[in-house]
């Protein structure tokens, strides 16, 4: 493939992808993420719009912060999150793609598999 990197850049980068995969690898963090793609927020409101604690929410985007996945501008009292880059979303568009595929792949073989129990047996 064309955007493939040389072996030694790979085993560069590499480490790296799997921390930021790493920090994309709760659904609470996925979230945060998309909310924060429509406007930024405070913990508290980003925990209140979630359902989630104040402490839950803090933690998640002090992960989601060490790996540059958002920013973070003091206001005052208060500390505002925004998105780091839109790009984010497009990455989590095509990890839905891949997981609807697959979803659909195995919608298939359930499918294959019901209708050969419902054919009767020679």
């Amino acid at each position: 493939m064309a955007f493939m990197l040389p072996p030694e850049q790979r085993e560069e980068f590499a480490p790296m992808q799997a921390e930021i995969c790493a920090a994309l690898a709760h659904p609470q963090r996925i979230l945060m993420l998309c909310a924060l793609a429509e406007h930024p927020y405070h913990v508290s409101g980003l925990a209140e719009h979630l359902g989630i604690s104040q402490p839950v929410a803090s933690r998640h985007l002090r992960t989601l912060r060490e790996q540059g996945l958002v920013c973070a501008t003091r206001k005052g009292a208060m500390v505002e999150y925004r998105l780091a880059d839109p790009r984010l979303l497009e990455a989590l568009r095509v990890f839905r793609e891949v997981l609807q595929e697959r979803l659909a792949r195995r919608a298939s073989l359930l499918e294959v598999a019901a209708a050969a129990e419902r054919s009767p047996q020679p």
